[in-house]
């Protein structure tokens, strides 16, 4: 679309010229099946595939065994949560099967909990501090404490909020949950290219990840399986012939394997400059947009707020406002016309009529939410994108308030 400017960075990202450059041998002249290796075709596939498990571990801080590739962060979130669950009742434990959670994390997250629910396995889903507050949509340290115990089996929390941008403090987290004995998952797809992830440096047990989010092909994830120090294990979901150590049957996507390995290569080694970049391009939007919208709230965390270690304590790229007067449909529908890719929150949940779950969760009513606009930037974006966008916005509020 001549003229659009793409700002829903958090649903999906431009694929790297650089991702889709080392992913086409696989796609054309390089074609064998990694699991077919009594050929020389299939062991260049396997040793390729080899090959992106250790590059995308070294990205994240983990060991080549410890990755477990899948089809993205919902199916490895639900591999997570549900494959822990099953390991537990294998084992034949009754004391310890509770699942605590947010009421701020994605659906990926909050379905396959709901699933558990209805299986008998007790769940808690805490709050978060509400708009406001020094920490909004951030958990309570001490709520979250006194939530553990003997009887909880798995605990999991989205690092970087796909909404709002917050950013989970996940030292103290992830002391209190090993310290009850209990298991941490870690959703990382929103974090990558955006913030350090480390996973010995999180605590994380288990940890998701997407391609897609960080200029990756989309349809291709992996999942982090701790097997160092506190070795983790989880039972499959899909059976068949027994890929990937058996924690995940299926031919292995090898163009994809590639891409989401070099789009996580690229992410962590740009992030020094990515960084800081997308941060000044994301204050210059609040501030065009503030400027040119009268009443204009943010949602989330200060833009400026730190966490105790100095780091951002909200994604550099994440913006996510308030428009006082103006109905949140007609908004999204006036902004698509003139060109503008944003969203009012989750991509997996834009087909449902509710207003956004974790706007809610921090305070905010059904009208505020629905009036509110989510915006993400990528390495791609330039300061006249947002420059331009700043004004299309201001000129569509200011012709629906007229009328």
């Amino acid at each position: 679309m001549a003229g659009a400017i793409y700002l829903d960075n958090h649903s999906t990202t431009r694929l790297d010229p650089r991702v889709l450059e080392a992913m086409l041998p696989w796609l054309t002249d390089h074609y064998g099946n990694a699991g077919s290796t009594t050929h020389e075709m299939g062991r260049e596939a396997r040793e390729a595939v080899d090959a992106a498990r250790e590059t995308f571990a070294s990205a994240i801080g983990a060991a080549g065994r410890e990755i477990v590739f899948t089809s993205g962060a919902t199916e490895s979130n639900n591999l997570a949560i549900l494959g822990t669950a099953s390991r537990a009742e294998h084992l034949g434990d009754p004391a310890r099967r509770q699942i605590v959670t947010l009421v701020s994390e994605h659906q990926a997250t909050l379905d396959p909990v709901a699933e558990l629910e209805r299986r008998g396995f007790p769940v808690t889903r805490l709050p978060v501090e509400p708009q406001g507050s020094e920490r909004p949509g951030r958990v309570r340290p001490a709520e979250l404490r006194a939530a553990l115990g003997s009887q909880t089996l798995l605990v999991s929390v989205l690092l970087a909020n796909n909404e709002i941008g917050a950013i989970q403090d996940l030292a103290p987290i992830a002391a209190a949950v090993h310290e009850a004995g209990a298991i941490l998952h870690v959703d990382c797809a929103q974090a990558i290219g955006r913030m350090p992830v480390e996973v010995d440096a999180l605590g994380a047990d288990l940890a998701s990840f997407s391609a897609h989010k960080c200029h990756g092909p989309k349809g291709v994830g992996a999942l982090y399986v701790r097997r160092r120090g506190r070795a983790v294990r989880v039972e499959p979901l899909v059976f068949g012939g027994g890929q990937e150590r058996g924690m995940r049957s299926g031919t292995l996507d090898v163009p994809g394997i590639v891409g989401l390995a070099e789009a996580a290569r690229l992410a962590s080694a740009g992030l020094a400059d990515e960084g800081p970049r997308m941060q000044g391009l994301r204050d210059r939007l609040w501030e065009r947009l503030a400027a040119g919208i009268p009443g204009l709230e943010l949602n989330g965390p200060p833009l400026a707020a730190v966490a105790a270690d100095g780091s951002p304590a909200r994604l550099v790229n994440n913006l996510n406002v308030h428009v006082p007067g103006v109905d949140g449909q007609t908004l999204l529908a006036t902004l698509a016309s003139d060109g503008l890719a944003v969203s009012s929150g989750s991509a997996c949940s834009s087909a449902s009529p509710r207003p956004s779950h974790v706007l809610l969760a921090i305070g905010r009513d059904e009208d505020q939410a629905r009036a509110s606009l989510r915006f993400g930037l990528s390495r791609f974006t330039t300061e006249s994108e947002v420059d331009e966008a700043a004004a299309r916005i201001a000129a569509g509020v200011a012709g629906l308030r007229a009328l």
